[in-house]
């Protein structure tokens, strides 16, 4: 039983296969679901945002207790006397 894909132009002029020789050697995806897959792969580490967003989470944690637990000397304190 014969191929009954139909015929393409693209393919018998070579443009497909020129598209991905150019894809395969740039490492960059000529289609929009291509980029967008590769995108989220360089995001996530290639897995799950789960755990991406929980280190970025804990990261940002961590840097507000250290900024939140340091008093700079030069600036004087106020302080407010309750005077009745």
């Amino acid at each position: 039983m014969p191929n009954r894909g139909g015929f393409s132009w693209k393919r018998a002029l070579g443009v497909t296969r020129a598209k991905q020789q150019f894809s395969r050697k740039t490492g960059i995806p000529l289609t929009k679901a291509g980029r967008q897959r590769k995108i989220g792969k360089i995001l996530t580490g290639g897995g799950c945002l789960l755990p991406t967003v929980y280190l970025v989470l804990l990261a940002l944690g961590i840097m507000e207790l250290l900024t939140a637990s340091i008093t700079f000397p030069d600036q004087p304190q106020v302080i407010k006397s309750t005077s009745t």
